[in-house]
Order: structure tokens, then C-alpha cells, then sequence
């Protein structure tokens, strides 16, 4: 077992030893200035501080105590060179330890750049790479029915500029026409998409290849709340987009 790898076991044993005190959402910037350096992404990050906290306070089906449920939600952060905010949440819900915040980026932490799923609790997937999360959410959605698991739902986070990589529209177009009604799309939308939307944004796209649609504000809780929180999917149902509006223009 190599350094990082004992780490992350240890963390865990913290963790299970003793949850610290449950956080607030007031309390998540305080926690996300324990990381520093120039490879924070700070916009990046911020720009999905409001979505992950709902997220993880009001939608998905998860427990730091079974990260491996099974019947669990997945989550899958495809905008993952800015993990500031996630790493913040995931210590403020439990999953990992406080202590491993000052250490981001740093030799021999968990807490990359990118997050690691053999590191850290509760991560489903290794991301960064622009372009790779869609694609990789499509594939779990599949496999999760071909189980016979038809209650977890897949949620995966991505930036609207992200969705310039070709992957993504081959994922959105078969997506749509074989019903994944299990998927729940969250596009960021700073306005970084290098090309633009054009007539309709972000959700036309989605839209014309059989999504459902709907746009919120990116900070307003309740809306988040209300977009992503469903019922299990049920049969005749397809993927749902949600595009959360945040302010000024950051890198995606």
C-alpha cells in the first residue's frame, strides 16, 4: 500500500472514530480557506459552492457511514479541476476528515488537485479532464439498470464551457433516445462556453435530443432544491437537465 493510500485509510478510521459536529453553509468559505495555492481555482470552485451544498444537504441519497451503499445516489463532479468547494463539503458532511483541508495539493495529501475516488471517501470517479464526466454518468446510469438497481439516481456536475468536448454531445443525444430517466445533469453556466448557446442556451441543446429541462439560479437554494429533488425515476421518464445561472464570467 503506498503513502497516500495508508493516509486515506487512516482518514477514514478518523472519521469513523469520530464525526466532527454536522457544518452549515455559513460555515463552507471558512472551510475552503484552509486550502490554498495557485492551483485552488477559486471561481471554479465558488461557482459550485451553492449546487454541491444542496446536493449533498438536500438530494442525494448518501451517508459518509456507507459511502459503498449499493442503493445510494451517485454523484460525479466532472468540473474537477476546481475542487476547493467539493473537498469543503465532503468534510462538511462527514465524509472526510477536517484535518486534510490545509494539506490540498500538498506531497503525500489526498486531497489533490483532482480528485482521486481511491482516496478519498465518497468520490465515485477521478475527474479533471474536462469533457469525460457525461460520458462516464451515461455508462453508471446503464449499469446501475442493467443491475437491477432503478432507484439510485445518477447527478453529475458539469461547467458550461466543459460542454464544448465533442463526448459530451454523443452522451447527450444517446442519453435522450434510449430514456435514461435516472440522469440528472447540473450544467454551471458562467458564461464561459468559448462559442455561446445561441437562441435557447444550454437547455436547447438538451431539449432537441430529449431531455427535460429547467433553469434556476445557481445561488438560490430553494430553486436548486425544487429542480433536482425528483421522485425515483419512473418508467417513460427521461434524463433531466438543470442549468444553475451563476454570476460574472470565471473559468469553467
Amino acid at each position: 500500500m503506498s503513502e497516500l493510500e495508508e493516509r486515506a485509510v487512516a482518514g477514514t478510521e478518523e472519521r469513523g472514530r469520530r464525526l466532527e459536529a454536522p457544518r452549515t453553509y455559513a460555515e463552507l468559505r471558512g472551510l475552503m480557506t484552509l486550502m490554498t495555492g495557485d492551483e485552488k481555482h477559486g471561481p471554479s470552485a465558488t461557482s459550485t459552492l451553492d449546487v454541491l451544498w444542496v446536493l449533498y444537504d438536500q438530494v442525494l441519497r448518501v451517508s459518509p457511514d456507507r459511502p459503498d451503499d449499493p442503493g445510494r445516489d451517485r454523484f460525479l463532479l466532472s468540473k474537477g479541476h476546481g475542487p476547493a468547494a467539493y473537498y469543503a463539503v465532503l468534510a462538511a458532511k462527514g465524509f472526510i476528515p477536517e484535518s486534510w483541508l490545509p494539506g490540498f495539493g500538498s506531497a503525500g495529501s489526498p486531497l489533490g488537485y483532482h480528485p482521486d475516488r481511491n482516496l478519498i471517501p465518497g468520490v465515485e470517479i477521478s475527474s479533471g479532464s474536462l469533457g469525460h464526466g457525461l460520458p462516464l454518468a451515461v455508462g453508471l446510469a446503464h449499469g446501475l439498470i442493467a443491475r437491477g438497481l432503478r432507484e439510485p439516481r445518477v447527478f453529475v456536475l458539469v461547467g458550461d464551457a466543459e460542454l464544448d468536448e465533442g463526448s459530451n454531445n454523443e452522451a447527450v443525444v444517446y442519453a435522450g433516445a434510449v430514456g435514461l430517466a435516472n440522469l440528472v445533469v447540473v450544467a454551471i453556466d458562467n458564461q464561459s462556453a468559448t462559442y455561446g448557446w445561441g437562441a435557447g442556451g444550454i437547455e436547447a441543446h438538451f431539449a432537441v435530443a430529449g431531455w427535460s429541462v429547467a433553469r434556476v439560479s445557481g445561488r438560490d437554494h430553494a430553486e436548486l432544491a425544487a429542480a433536482l429533488g425528483s421522485p425515483s425515476p419512473g418508467a417513460g421518464a427521461g434524463p433531466r437537465l438543470v442549468v444553475a445561472a451563476v454570476e460574472g464570467k470565471a473559468s469553467s
